[in-house]
């Protein structure tokens, strides 16, 4: 399929998808003006909140639901104009479990492959089993593996055709630890031979250890995509937790001019920008007032934080499940 290789492997600009009205209900705007360029060879997260229009961008690429304006390219090819190309181009792991239950892995990843034109000579369909940990369940049928084993087939499932992009909807949803780091090995060995991923996650600390780059959606439009180490640093917020060898009963007065919480009769808790309030500055202050410090421990600002504060206006503002 890497016939050509663009730098880009996923361009979408201008794009907009309005549902049409029934059953009295207006039309719905889903996507406003979306932009993405997604680099070849790179972890994209794409996150948002319940409803932000995540799984309405993915169907418009795998070419299950049709933009209302707007261009998508995959791997260069338009998903219009060169619609066969487009979806050889890429790689769907849903959701949903749709796997034929009366079917063996061995079957499902047979019948897929033939489905994409994969001649029989060049399938690889126990060299992707044995890469999914799937190779002893090839001749089981599908209604007798586990939700984790029945998760790794529809990655398997995505790669019968070796495509250059995979797309990972809510991939470890329901999965258990150990499987959950089977499935990112696999997952980081595709992107290291130069396979493009794009993740949608609820489990936001994947997406910072995972991702290179970070999107998020909310209502329809982007509201910030950034590498994801630049994201993390413009957040300008970070907590210091005094611990003192004082009894506190209530705040001092003169420590009312910071953002600070007694968490305890110990505990002093400031949440201040860094960039603004200097730690020396803090522990002046508190040595100021008489007290003396025993511990100093800091907390970062993490992607759960950004993506909060940047899905805050949303209903819940809580990670898509």
């Amino acid at each position: 399929m890497k016939i050509n290789t663009p730098d880009l492997a996923v361009s979408i600009s201008g794009l907009n998808k309005t549902y049409a009205a029934s059953s009295g209900e207006p039309p719905k705007t889903a996507l406003t003006n979306v932009s993405l360029k997604i680099p070849q060879g790179s972890f994209f997260g794409l996150l948002g909140p319940n409803g932000a229009g995540k799984s309405t961008i993915i169907n418009i690429m795998a070419g299950l639901v049709i933009k209302s304006s707007g261009s998508v390219k995959i791997w260069g090819y338009d998903i219009e104009k060169q619609m066969r190309q487009a979806r050889s181009a890429i790689g769907i792991v849903p959701q949903e479990l749709n796997i034929d239950p009366f079917f063996t892995p061995r079957e499902i990843l047979d019948v897929q492959a033939g489905l994409y034109g994969v001649p029989k000579s060049q399938r690889r369909t126990m060299e992707i089993l044995e890469a999914v940990h799937l190779s002893d369940k090839a001749e089981a049928y599908a209604r007798t593996l586990s939700g984790g084993m029945r998760r790794r087939l529809l990655v398997a499932k995505a790669m019968v055709h070796t495509p250059p992009v995979l797309v990972l909807d809510e991939p470890t949803a329901g999965v258990d630890v150990e499987l959950r780091q089977q499935l990112w090995s696999y997952i980081r060995h595709l992107r290291d031979n130069g396979t493009t991923i794009v993740l949608t996650t609820h489990y936001l600390e994947e997406a910072e250890e995972l991702c290179d780059q970070i999107a998020i959606i909310d209502k329809g439009e982007v509201v910030t995509c950034q590498p994801t180490e630049e994201l993390l640093c413009s957040l300008d917020h970070k907590e210091f937790i005094v611990t003192v060898n004082e009894e506190l009963t209530k705040l001092p007065e003169r420590l009312s001019r910071f953002k600070v919480e007694l968490q305890n009769k110990h505990m002093l808790v400031f949440r201040v920008p860094p960039s603004q309030v200097p730690v020396e500055e803090l522990l002046q202050a508190v040595q100021a007032v008489g007290l003396t410090i025993r511990d100093l421990t800091t907390k970062e600002s993490d992607l759960e934080d950004i993506f909060l504060m940047m899905t805050q206006g949303s209903e819940k503002a809580m990670p898509s499940l």
